[in-house]
């Protein structure tokens, strides 16, 4: 070994002599090198600008083709969205996939047209398409931050208050009868692990109110006894809902199911929704009194997405979801003189980043793994069907808990709470997002959203079919001036 140091050493001391006079010589090269590595960056940095921008065509084609194809046959714009992404996506023509669900550059059918079009090497298809994908993946995430905000920001706290203990009987009974019946059947039934099982079970929690309060208001019953507990009901299940989300999403973080850690979830988001709450009542004069002092342009706009933010990153922080934070901050900034105007200035950035996450849902969503043709898929099948008959179920019942009110149409409650529409579907991406829903059991849930929001509206105006119309207190064009902002809730 002494004899190996002594002659390696010489060799060594002789090449970096060798290499001292050299310096002058490489140290050109060596920033020609660089300067054509810089090149390269830029290069590619174009052409991940540019597959974005070419990705968010095909969104925002598919969100308004779709959207409007729904919006003529009276169904919600949002199941057009999540539709033109099943379309564009994995499921059809591949435009828009991610590596998230197997696919790679080659097929991506957006890749292959910017090989065509610009100067894209296939070689380097690879980084330029991952790249893209976790570009709109985080914008994706961003959309449903902005959503809940929306959402927080159209809801009426002090109705929230008022709804009574009928709706909020109906409200908690429609969160844990799905809840528990999905969750305790995909395990017991169909060997689902745990924590995929319990996300699952908490997607058929959600009701959306858009869906309902627009049937309601067609049929003029958005102001009679069943559509006020109905709507009020379906404010707290949106409430009860987000809480549960983020309890999941949360489990889905920790990897592990403790009944120690649930309850601290449980608490912490229960604690930090109230507390933001309370904290926000006194914050709300600073707030007004900061956006009325300030002389620049966008200043109301960019302070309450501030505030949003810097709430959603708490609740991040404390291992809940963004979402939370989101939807609490809309709930604080609804209270303030600033609302209305709040409203109008979001709704255009609502449009811009809120159909990338629906049609990102939908492209993600490989409605293949349901062919029955298919062997290995005729589980995911039946996991579907399962899931469309516990939404159903679990949320007619809750219409026949409301006691002591004689001549309450309790069937149209049950059915008008069925829809799940965007709320579900907040879920579904969610749980896309985090890895915790197998391809089977995502798009078994979308199967479901897909299924009760068809079907609610017209079997609501089946159940107040059998009433007598002129019980119906307000006219279609008083319930239809009364319905944007409960529409807008959803």
């Amino acid at each position: 070994m002494i004899f190996a140091e002594f002659t390696l050493a010489p060799s060594i001391w002789t090449s970096w002599v060798a290499a001292v006079p050299a310096w002058p010589l490489v140290s050109p090269l060596l920033a020609a090198a660089e300067a054509e590595s810089s090149v390269s960056k830029a290069e590619e940095g174009s052409l991940i600008l540019a597959s974005v921008l070419l990705s968010l065509v095909f969104v925002y084609i598919a969100s308004k083709v779709g959207g409007e194809i729904c919006a003529r046959i009276n169904l919600p714009p949002v199941l057009g969205e999540l539709v033109g992404g099943v379309v564009i996506g994995i499921s059809a023509l591949h435009i828009l996939v991610f590596p998230e669900s197997g696919a790679i550059a080659s097929d991506s059918l957006l890749m292959k047209l910017l090989e065509l079009t610009t100067s894209l090497d296939p070689a380097a298809a690879s980084s330029i398409f991952a790249s893209q994908s976790e570009v709109i993946s985080v914008l994706s995430e961003l959309g449903v931050v902005i959503l809940l905000f929306e959402i927080g920001l159209e809801s009426d706290l002090q109705e929230l208050i008022r709804v009574g203990p009928q709706a909020a009987v109906v409200a908690v009974v429609g969160v844990v009868v799905p809840f528990v019946g999905g969750t305790v059947g995909l395990v017991y039934l169909f060997g689902i692990p745990a924590v995929p099982a319990i996300f699952a079970g908490a997607a058929l929690t959600a009701t959306s109110i858009g869906i309902t309060a627009k049937v309601l208001a067609e049929l003029g019953r958005l102001s009679a006894k069943e559509g006020q507990i109905i709507i009020g009901a379906a404010v707290l299940d949106d409430v009860l809902g987000i809480i549960v989300l983020a309890v999941v999403a949360s489990l889905v973080k920790t990897g592990e199911i403790q009944i120690l850690n649930i309850v601290y979830l449980s608490i912490s988001a229960g604690v930090f929704l109230i507390g933001t709450i309370l904290l926000g009542r006194f914050l709300q004069p600073l707030f007004v009194g900061l956006v009325n002092e300030m002389k620049t342009r966008g200043q109301l706009l960019l302070v309450a997405l501030t505030f949003g933010f810097v709430l959603s990153y708490i609740a991040t922080a404390i291992q809940l979801e963004a979402i939370l934070g989101a939807f609490a901050a809309g709930l604080v900034l609804a209270e303030t003189e600033k609302r209305q105007e709040l409203e109008e200035q979001i709704l255009p950035v609502a449009d811009i980043l809120v159909p990338v996450f629906f049609v990102g849902v939908g492209a993600k969503t490989d409605l293949s793994v349901l062919n029955p043709a298919v062997p290995s898929n005729r589980e995911g099948l039946i996991v579907a069907v399962f899931l469309i008959v516990v939404a159903i179920i679990g949320k007619l019942v809750t219409g026949f808990t409301v006691f002591g009110q004689p001549g309450l149409n309790k069937l149209a409650i049950g059915v008008g709470m069925i829809p799940r529409g965007e709320v579900g579907l907040v879920f579904a991406g969610v749980g896309s997002a985090s890895g915790a829903l197998s391809e089977a059991t995502e798009a078994a849930i979308v199967m479901m959203v897909i299924f009760t929001t068809f079907l609610a509206p017209p079997f609501l105006r089946l159940a107040f079919g059998n009433d007598d119309a002129s019980e119906a207190e307000p006219s279609l064009e008083t319930s239809v001036s009364q319905s944007p902002e409960s529409e807008s809730s959803s």
